[in-house]
């Protein structure tokens, strides 16, 4: 009989926490409000778990799905919902059987280049929703410029 070590093998992955989380939320509430914009907003984990949610008044009840599925689609895919929508209509169209998504306004939070969440938006129109979701994953991605304090 022969006996091996065996050593736990685990990867290090960073994720969001609440804190951040509530920030995305709060950063992208504002900017909703600036562009009088009534949104629902979701916050995410890498996985695409919900972290943290609010519908504003005076949006459409089914933005709140849409606002969780593509916060989702954008973590899970690493990549902003708009480039999936961007591919079907330049033909891609086996993304609209893939059950994710197809919509803008999911961008993937990146610290470091890791995907740590995502923030989806769904209200007034899909550029709009993109701008929100743009500024608030902006709000947790240090620019290139910015150094880092460890």
């Amino acid at each position: 009989m022969f006996c091996f070590s065996v050593r736990a093998q685990t990867v290090n992955v960073m994720t969001l926490d609440q804190a951040g989380a509530q920030t995305a939320l709060q950063t992208a509430r504002e900017s909703a409000q600036q562009r009088n914009a009534p949104s629902a907003i979701a916050v995410v984990d890498p996985a695409g778990d919900l972290l943290a949610f609010q519908r504003m008044d005076g949006v459409r009840p089914a933005s709140a799905d849409l606002a969780i599925e593509k916060a989702r689609t954008a973590a899970r895919l690493q990549r902003p919902t708009a480039e999936i929508e961007e591919n079907i209509n330049r033909g891609r169209t086996a993304f609209v059987t893939a059950g994710i998504a197809a919509l803008r306004g999911g961008v993937p939070i990146r610290v470091k280049g890791e995907v740590v969440g995502a923030v989806g938006v769904a209200g007034l129109s899909k550029e709009i929703d993109a701008e929100i979701a743009n500024t608030a994953a902006a709000a947790l991605s240090p620019s290139p410029n910015t150094p880092s304090h460890n």
